[in-house]
């Protein structure tokens, strides 16, 4: 089995452990050594896994003092997906971070009127679609294409296009789980933030916006 794979199983197992232990935020983990014996792969798998884990804003390492539980994924995701397909669901955040920033500080720079009109729509049917009882997915996905599609750069709408599965289940989860008039009225304001930057041409707002609202759209997915 491949070190990425391994990596993936321990995340899976680590998360297992906090359940089978009921661990709550705050607790800290058992140490790199014990959690090699219990998962049954190498030190350096256990320190990979942990950093991944840190990485998505579920552990945090506290120097000479071990790991320390701060989130744990909602119970309401085995709606969407499998304990197996977590890490890589989670691990889209790295790319989108990356991406979907960058993408939105372009089209801030670049946008043309036609593209501002697309962006201004498709944000009207994502506030539409936030406030009723359905699902929103399929228009909150069309926001961020129509940001991609802004920028003028086609590798940019390809990239989101190659990771929209896996986006779209996350999507899918998130709005499930923040069905509360407080959590579904950040979401709006939060894209609608995204959308003023890049309609006032501001592309260091923009691209801010866009991160601030992936990293609370992770956090919604925690409890």
């Amino acid at each position: 089995m491949s070190k990425l794979r391994l990596v993936d199983r321990a995340y899976v197992d680590i998360l297992g452990l906090v359940e089978a232990q009921s661990l709550k935020v705050g607790d800290r983990l058992p140490s790199e050594l014990a959690l090699t014996r219990a998962l049954g792969v190498s030190r350096t798998i256990v320190r990979e896994t942990l950093a991944r884990l840190g990485s998505d804003g579920v552990v945090e390492a506290r120097p000479g003092a071990g790991s320390y539980l701060v989130r744990v994924p909602s119970r309401l995701l085995s709606r969407h997906m499998a304990a197996s397909d977590l890490p890589a669901a989670l691990g889209t955040y790295e790319v989108r971070f990356v991406l979907e920033a960058e993408a939105a500080r372009l089209a801030a720079q670049r946008r043309s009127l036609d593209d501002l009109a697309e962006i201004t729509a498709c944000l009207d049917a994502l506030r539409k679609a936030l406030l009723s009882s359905g699902r929103a997915d399929a228009e909150d996905i069309a926001l961020h294409r129509a940001i991609a599609r802004a920028t003028g750069n086609a590798a940019f709408l390809d990239s989101f296009d190659a990771i929209q599965s896996g986006v779209a289940k996350i999507m899918r989860a998130g709005i499930d789980i923040s069905r509360d008039v407080c959590a579904i009225e950040a979401m709006i304001r939060e894209h609608e933030d995204i959308v003023a930057a890049i309609r006032n041409s501001d592309p260091e707002r923009a691209a801010l916006s866009m991160r601030w609202h992936l990293a609370e759209g992770r956090n919604r997915l925690m409890l």
